[in-house]
């Protein structure tokens, strides 16, 4: 045999192992839901961000004011389009699972505090994901089963008016808010029951509310239904010390120039604002890249913003404070409850 033949017959055989192996990667099927959100094989990106392109856009409901941010980040970086709905904890709950129960799924990721996400999931309408990028996150990120998993920490600071209150005079505990001097300068969130619910477990039912009761009996309290609403009355002196504002939102009004600053009370209470996927997505390709985006490259992003991000790469305002983390299951079960004793303690003794 020549050796002109010889090469060609390599070549040929070349070309043949080539387009075979082309040929079975055309044959490997698009992930389904499951699938896309279990797959740990070594081409597991690749496939996602194929498969993701060809479904070509994922439908997100969240409550965070700040996440088209992130996701206009995602499009940029994968070409895939983000269509987004927003609006609060509840509503986002309760649309998802009306939703569900009418047969009608357009929804393929949710971004939700984590009681309702748990919430979610006690309704069997979330979807198990394994990503590696688990790994890099705090262990209160991570629930047991797997069906949602943080995003960042919403931390409960104390904000208050740096024109009305100076630094030296802020209270050293809460206790200390029973003072008279604070007739007049208090203000809350309206729907904080899971705060203060855990916040009496930390401090002892019985001694909790003796001081709660204390600080209402000589000095009372406002609320403000909304963090973000709550805040801008702080920054605009109406309500001068807030107790429960989520740390991330003075941050964001100070860097601005609004004269504002927070602190925080022990013990300080966090939860983490959390991401799942929905078990019958539409685009479950997409909605797991994106799932992967938010907990790898989306926590630095969260973080420039003011953000508390719950990698364990990223050092943080909290990272060295000590902090006590609300059980989003314990939250549903005590919802009840808590509500009961926030409302006749505070909200309902109001002013």
């Amino acid at each position: 045999m020549s050796c002109r033949s010889i090469v060609v017959g390599m070549v040929n055989l070349c070309l043949t192992v080539l387009s075979a192996s082309a040929f079975a990667d055309t044959l490997k099927p698009v992930m389904t839901g499951a699938e896309a959100a279990l797959y740990k094989g070594s081409d597991r990106f690749e496939r996602l961000v194929d498969a993701a392109k060809k479904e070509g856009v994922v439908s997100v409901y969240h409550v965070y004011p700040g996440l088209p941010a992130l996701l206009a980040e995602f499009t940029k970086k994968y070409g895939i389009k983000v269509k987004v709905w927003r609006s609060g904890s509840e509503t986002v709950l309760q649309r998802i699972v009306t939703e569900a129960r009418g047969n009608k799924f357009e929804v393929d990721l949710v971004q939700n505090n984590s009681p309702e996400n748990e919430a979610a999931y006690r309704e069997k309408l979330l979807q198990e994901v394994r990503s590696p990028f688990q790994s890099d996150l705090i262990p209160q990120a991570l629930s047991a089963h797997h069906h949602w998993v943080g995003l960042s920490v919403d931390v409960w600071v104390a904000a208050y008016n740096t024109n009305k209150i100076k630094k030296d005079d802020l209270p050293k505990t809460y206790q200390d808010l029973m003072d008279p001097k604070w007739k007049g300068l208090l203000g809350i969130e309206a729907n904080n029951q899971a705060w203060f619910g855990s916040l009496l477990g930390e401090m002892g039912e019985e001694a909790g509310l003796k001081t709660f009761n204390g600080i209402m009996n000589t000095n009372g309290m406002s609320f403000r239904k909304g963090h973000s609403l709550l805040t801008m009355m702080v920054s605009s002196g109406e309500v001068p010390l807030a107790l429960t504002v989520y740390s991330w939102i003075p941050e964001q009004s100070k860097q601005k120039g609004a004269p504002i600053d927070y602190f925080a009370l022990q013990p300080l209470m966090a939860q983490t604002s959390t991401i799942a996927m929905l078990k019958k997505a539409p685009n479950p390709n997409a909605a797991v890249l994106l799932y992967d985006f938010l907990i790898s490259d989306g926590q630095k992003l969260l973080a420039d913003a003011a953000f508390i991000p719950v990698s364990k790469k990223i050092n943080n305002p909290f990272s060295n404070v000590s902090m006590k983390f609300v059980d989003p299951a314990l939250a549903i079960d005590m919802q009840a409850k808590w509500l009961k004793v926030f409302e006749e303690t505070i909200t309902k003794r109001s002013k």
